[in-house]
């Protein structure tokens, strides 16, 4: 199982000096550096095409990506901008985790309808997939060409199995669910089909963390995840620390 980090806090601490962060992590070994899109919350998460595209100029050869983008709370052909240009510095490095949203802040800051956010995921994510892999549609033309971009579902419940159906892989958020639900969830994506699975926000706060999570990562890897992506926090391990976690 490869290893990769969040490049930002998700608590109300001063964020990260990206550049430096990400230059520090790979460095250290972790394979894939990502940023989830977290906006109206009282605390600053820097925007993903920003964190990323600052990761891209120091580091080379490490995955870059987004867990996730929040899709309803953009226009479509805007959103399709932002990703195309961030595939313009990252190259064939960049994977797109995609989701409806999950808290209603962020669709308030942005004067979403929370409510219908799965809807309106379907609607616009139709569209930018076009806007992606040609750069154009009937509406707007944006780039001479498209990019071939993994996207992946961060997802859960009954959107397990879709992920398994119509994406590139599958984004499961180890914030708020047992190393049991996730586990679980990861056989039903397998059992439809599902090829990459990735366990993302493994969050280690304190060097008390180390033991139980090494414990959470290693039973990850036994059940078949490709990847996971730890959660640093303020006053956390040491990134070396961490990374001897997985072999």
């Amino acid at each position: 199982m490869r290893l990769g980090a969040t490049l930002v806090h998700l608590s109300a601490a001063a964020p990260y000096p990206i550049a430096e962060w990400a230059r520090r992590l790979v460095g250290e070994g972790f394979e894939s550096l990502w940023t989830p899109e977290v906006i109206g919350r009282g605390h600053l998460v820097p925007a993903p095409f920003v964190t990323l595209a600052a990761a891209a100029t120091v580091t080379d050869g490490v995955e870059l990506g987004t867990a996730t983008v929040q899709v309803p709370l953009h226009h479509p052909a805007d959103l399709a901008h932002r990703i195309l240009s961030l595939a313009s510095a990252c190259g064939d490095r960049l994977s797109l985790g995609v989701s409806p949203g999950s808290t209603r802040a962020d669709s308030t800051t942005f004067d979403r309808d929370h409510a219908a956010r799965f809807r309106t995921f379907d609607e616009n994510l139709a569209r930018l997939r076009v806007l992606l892999a040609r750069g154009c549609d009937e509406r707007a033309d944006l780039a001479p060409t498209g990019v071939d971009v993994p996207i992946l579902l961060g997802s859960w419940g009954a959107k397990v199995e879709r992920a398994a159906r119509e994406f590139d892989g599958w984004l499961a958020s180890d914030h708020r669910r047992t190393a049991d639900q996730i586990i679980a969830a990861h056989e039903r994506y397998r059992a439809a089909g599902g090829g990459r699975a990735i366990v993302c926000a493994v969050r280690v706060a304190g060097e008390g963390d180390l033991g139980p999570v090494g414990e959470r990562l290693h039973r990850y890897a036994e059940a078949g995840f490709d990847d996971a992506v730890v959660l640093f926090e303020p006053g956390g391990p040491r990134p070396e620390q961490v990374r001897t976690l997985v072999p």
